[in-house]
C-alpha cells in the first residue's frame, strides 16, 4: 500500500473471528498493526466466545471464503499470509486452492484444532484435508503440543519429544516446522523447536508466572507472517516473533469490571 510516498506491506490472515477479541483475526490484526504492516482478513468462522470459553461457532460458507480471498489477492496481494481456525474440510480445500494458485505468497499455517478452553475448532473430518491439501503449501507450520501430537499420533512430554516431532512433521510433509512447547510441564523455560530440514534452532524464553491468556498461538504465527512480509528470513522471523509473544505475555492486561480476564498486549 502506498500513501504519501510510504510503503507498507500487506499481510493476510485467514481465520475465525473471536468475539472476545483475544484470539483469531482480532489478535492477528493487532499484531500486524503493532509491527507496521497492513492487515487484511478473510473470515472463516464467527464465534460466540469470551475469555471464559466458546459458546458457539458459525462457519462462513466456503464459497464466500473464496470470494473474500479472490477479492483480496486481486487488489491487495499479500506479501505473506497466515491461517488460523479453518474449521471444516470445505473451507480448507478452498483456502488451499487459493494458495496453490499463488505459490509466491509465503504461508504460515497455524493448525488450530482445540481452543484453550477445550472447545473443538477443527472438525474431525477436516483433519485429512488439512494434512493432504494445506500443509504441503506451507512455508511454516506452527503446531503446539496437542496439535503436533494429533498430527503424529503420539503425545509429547519433553523437549526431546519436540525435536522428534519437528523432524517427524518435516519428514512427512516436507515443510519447515515450529513445534511450540509452551505447555510442557516441568521445564524451566518456554521452549520451541524450529526445524527446516537442515538446521535446528531451539528458542527459549522465561515463563511468565501468574498470567492466564489465550490467543498466544495466533499472536505468534501472526508475528512470524508480519516479519516475513517485511523481508526477513524464516529463521529471523521466528526468532523475532518469539520475542514479540514473550513481551506480549509479560505486558498482558486485565479486562472486565473485576479484572478476572486477561488479554495479550503485543507491540
Amino acid at each position: 500500500m502506498k500513501h504519501r510516498g510510504a510503503y507498507r506491506p500487506v499481510v493476510l490472515t485467514v481465520a475465525g473471528s473471536d468475539s472476545g477479541g483475544g484470539a483469531g483475526i482480532q489478535a492477528d490484526l493487532k499484531v500486524f498493526a503493532a509491527l507496521g504492516v497492513h492487515g487484511t482478513s478473510a473470515v472463516t468462522c464467527l464465534t460466540a466466545q469470551s475469555p471464559a470459553g466458546v459458546a458457539g461457532v458459525h462457519a462462513v460458507p466456503a464459497a464466500f471464503v473464496a470470494r473474500q480471498l479472490e477479492t483480496l489477492t486481486g487488489e491487495l496481494p499479500p506479501a505473506a499470509a497466515k491461517t488460523g481456525m479453518l474449521f471444516n474440510a470445505a473451507i480448507i480445500r478452498t483456502v488451499a486452492e487459493t494458495f496453490a494458485r499463488h505459490p509466491g505468497i509465503p504461508l504460515v499455517v497455524d493448525p488450530v484444532m482445540i481452543a484453550t478452553s477445550g472447545a473443538r475448532l477443527l472438525r474431525p473430518d477436516a483433519m485429512r484435508a488439512l494434512q493432504d491439501r494445506l500443509l504441503p503449501l506451507a512455508a511454516l507450520v506452527t503446531p503446539n503440543l496437542d496439535e503436533a501430537a494429533a498430527l503424529l499420533g503420539r503425545p509429547l512430554q519433553s523437549v526431546d519429544d519436540l525435536r522428534w516431532a519437528a523432524r517427524g512433521i518435516h519428514g512427512r510433509w516436507g515443510i519447515p516446522v515450529l513445534v511450540k512447547g509452551g505447555h510442557l510441564r516441568d521445564v524451566p523455560q518456554a521452549t520451541d523447536v524450529l526445524w527446516d530440514g537442515q538446521e535446528e534452532r531451539v528458542l527459549r524464553a522465561p515463563f511468565v508466572s501468574g498470567v492466564s491468556t489465550h490467543g498466544t498461538g495466533c499472536t505468534y504465527s501472526a508475528a512470524i507472517a508480519a516479519y516475513l512480509a517485511l523481508g526477513h528470513s524464516l529463521h529471523v522471523s521466528v526468532e523475532q516473533a518469539k520475542r514479540v509473544i514473550t513481551q506480549a505475555i509479560r505486558r498482558s492486561t486485565r479486562l472486565g469490571p473485576d479484572g478476572r480476564h486477561e488479554a495479550l498486549l503485543p507491540g
